[in-house]
């Protein structure tokens, strides 16, 4: 594909002397021995410009940053930071890794003396910006915590902060919201909106594409080149591809059918929660041809909406077309479940179900009927010292189930979880896991359950090969089954012939991948997952939940976190906590459709701008931006929507369109935390 590149010149006030262009590369090469990691790509970026790079794990994101943020050396080619080669401007660019940078065993406070000591800040400047960015980043109060207390969301927060104390002119951001909450993700991105208005050039890699959209300008990369570069509405219609929101009562059926049409004008179809999103070439006999095959397979008539491509849709679009998509190889099963197949030597003597058991798709109604509960608890606690992290917690999860726990950082949920398996002793409450009440981490039950934790849980000084030969081993999976066993998970994360890889030296992406894969050679009976897909591209996130989806369809019971609230979608029943409390629960639907007040959509021809002066009359947390347009939530929507137009009108804010749109997940997720911390 040729590359296209757009020019952009953001509208920023002439308070600085310093040339507009920010950022210059031309003829990047990157090499590890025999390995081109970056291949000759050229990108210039403006001052106060924020931009996008998105790709698929192992396009060379990270060496680009490694050499722009200058702790790297090229290869070969040229990049020039304000006039100046990378290494040179080190003292005006800041650099936030995917690995945080931070020291674990210091205080918030003394690491951003230590930032601000290695960036030659004056005492009287840290202390204000000390003052200015934790505060902005709600930290203020903890000033004194040790970074190792402080959740993944705090840490990613207080790492943008020692960023950002020196004030660089250039901030280059790999990945900054990875296992952050949704709360923290949009403030995060609220603060990046506001920098990059005063001025400041930010260049950010990021997995979640929903984040891009915000971005001035995008660039693709994959397999070390970057391949098409536009502001996000042009990389839209540049596919030059139409979608249609595709609501019907059954959608597993609906997916399979659509995805296996022979028609060339349907491209791609995929599940969102309550909805497929078919990708057609020509919209109007791309809808017609959906209601006939779905007609001839005598399923409901669909509800059908037009809407816009997503960069999400370009990104898995453009890899398809260079044939980068993951093939899906099926587990090798050996363990036949049927619907009255014994699950294990449980006291209740509780059954299973198989594929064909009681829940057959995503959106049909659960049974009670022979559905035995393979995870129970009831009023589950945990107290460390005074502080209470999890209160009286109360979770039924059957075979063939997914059952997402959702909430903010520090909520609880891991605490739960590790509970629930017989990691951690809980401090109260009754726990059932597969049918044991008693000893919880018993040889027996172990071997029937599997556990993905947010750390990876692999041996990052061990080979690919030699984890999966440890794991196989740990979870006792018989000698002559591991070989395939072991074959499989190296080819469904497309890893052949790199098995005797350091482990250390995977993207973290791959070794989420990897440790999917080492959790479950087993064919466990209950699956725990905690955040599986944080960090992960959008193309191997979607092979993740067709791997989960088919566990739950041959009878594994799944409790599963995740901040990406869209893949949340796919869960059957979920739960969201708040410090420490179960707040809310239901299906996906269920939870979107008992949010008070409307959600608003307005576009607007100055986004920031218009954000900013609503959070000065409205609660902050009821205006996010998504790409070119505003959400809102209103609680009186009749009186309110008229004291918005008028507070907009009265800034020489030009409203283009305002209607009201259903809650999303993510909608609701913020409504409900939010309220229930007011």
């Amino acid at each position: 594909m040729k590359q296209q590149i757009t020019t952009f010149s953001p509208n920023l006030p002439p308070s600085s002397s310093l040339p507009t262009t920010a950022i210059e590369v031309r003829g990047l090469h990157k090499h590890y021995g025999n390995l081109a990691a970056v291949r000759g790509i050229d990108l210039s970026v403006h001052k106060g410009e924020m931009f996008g790079l998105i790709g698929p794990d192992g396009a060379g994101k990270t060496s680009t940053f490694h050499i722009l943020g200058g702790v790297m050396e090229a290869t070969a080619g040229e990049v020039q930071i304000f006039n100046q080669p990378a290494r040179d401007a080190r003292l005006i660019t800041g650099y936030l890794t995917q690995q945080f940078s931070l020291y674990l065993d210091l205080s918030i406070d003394e690491n951003l003396r230590y930032a601000a000591g290695l960036r030659q800040v004056a005492d009287d400047l840290l202390q204000k910006r000390r003052d200015k960015y934790l505060k902005l980043m709600n930290l203020e109060r903890f000033g004194d915590r040790l970074v190792g207390q402080l959740s993944g969301g705090m840490k990613q927060k207080l790492a943008l902060c020692c960023a950002l104390v020196s004030q660089p002119e250039v901030l280059l951001l790999d990945e900054p919201t990875t296992g952050v909450d949704p709360v923290s993700r949009r403030e995060f991105w609220d603060v990046l909106g506001e920098l990059s208005a005063e001025g400041m050039t930010i260049v950010v890699a990021t997995p979640y594409l929903d984040e891009a959209e915000r971005c001035h300008r995008v660039a693709l990369m994959y397999s070390g080149q970057i391949h098409e570069i536009g502001t996000p509405k042009e990389l839209r219609a540049n596919l030059g591809l139409h979608r249609l929101e595709v609501r019907t009562a059954n959608l597993e059926a609906a997916e399979e059918i659509l995805s296996q049409a022979t028609q060339k004008n349907i491209v791609d179809v995929q599940t969102f929660g309550d909805r497929l999103d078919v990708l057609v070439q020509d919209i109007n006999s791309g809808e017609i041809q959906v209601r006939e095959l779905l007609q001839q397979h005598q399923l409901p008539s669909p509800s059908i909406e037009h809407g816009e491509p997503t960069l999400e849709n370009v990104f898995v679009t453009r890899l398809r077309q260079q044939g980068s998509v993951p093939q899906f190889f099926p587990f090798p099963r050996y363990r036949k479940r049927g619907a009255g197949e014994q699950r294990g030597r449980g006291a209740a003597g509780q059954r299973g179900r198989g594929a064909e058991g009681v829940f057959n798709t995503q959106n049909s109604q659960l049974s009670t009927q022979d559905s035995a509960l393979a995870i129970y608890a009831r009023n589950l606690s945990r107290v460390f010292g005074k502080f209470q992290a999890v209160k009286d917690v109360n979770v039924e999860v059957r075979y063939g189930e997914i059952f997402g726990l959702l909430g903010a950082n520090g909520a609880g949920k891991t605490t739960t979880i590790k509970m629930l398996c017989g990691l951690l002793e809980a401090s109260g409450g009754e726990i059932s896991l597969g049918g044991e009440t008693g000893n919880l981490r018993s040889a027996n039950l172990r071997r029937r359950i599997g556990y993905m934790s947010q750390k990876f849980t692999l041996y990052d000084d061990l080979t690919i090969l030699q984890n999966l030969e440890f794991y196989s081993g740990v979870y006792g999976v018989p000698r002559k089954l591991r070989r395939e066993k072991i074959d499989w998970v190296i080819a469904t994360c497309g890893l052949e012939g790199q098995a005797n890889m350091i482990t250390g030296q995977l993207p973290g992406g791959w070794k989420q991948r990897v440790a999917f894969g080492a959790c479950v050679m087993h064919e466990p009976d209950i699956l725990f997952l905690d955040e599986p897909t944080s960090g992960v591209d959008p193309l191997a996130r979607r092979q993740f939940w067709k791997l989960i989806n088919d566990f739950a369809r041959n009878g594994t019971a799944i409790l599963v976190t995740t901040h990406y609230l869209e893949e949340a979608e796919q869960c059957n029943r979920m739960s969201f906590m708040v410090a420490g409390e179960t707040v809310a629960e239901g299906s996906p639907s269920s939870v979107k459709a008992s949010q008070p007040g409307q959600l608003i959509e307005i576009v607007v021809n100055q986004n920031q701008v218009a954000s900013k002066i609503l959070k000065q009359h409205f609660e902050s947390w009821r205006i996010s931006i998504f790409a070119d347009s505003l959400h809102i939530v209103l609680d009186h929507p009749e009186q309110e929507i008229n004291q918005l137009t008028q507070l907009l009108k009265a800034n020489q804010i030009t409203i283009n369109s305002l209607r009201p749109i259903p809650f999303s997940l993510e909608d609701a997720f913020i409504g409900i935390v939010q309220r229930s911390q007011e």
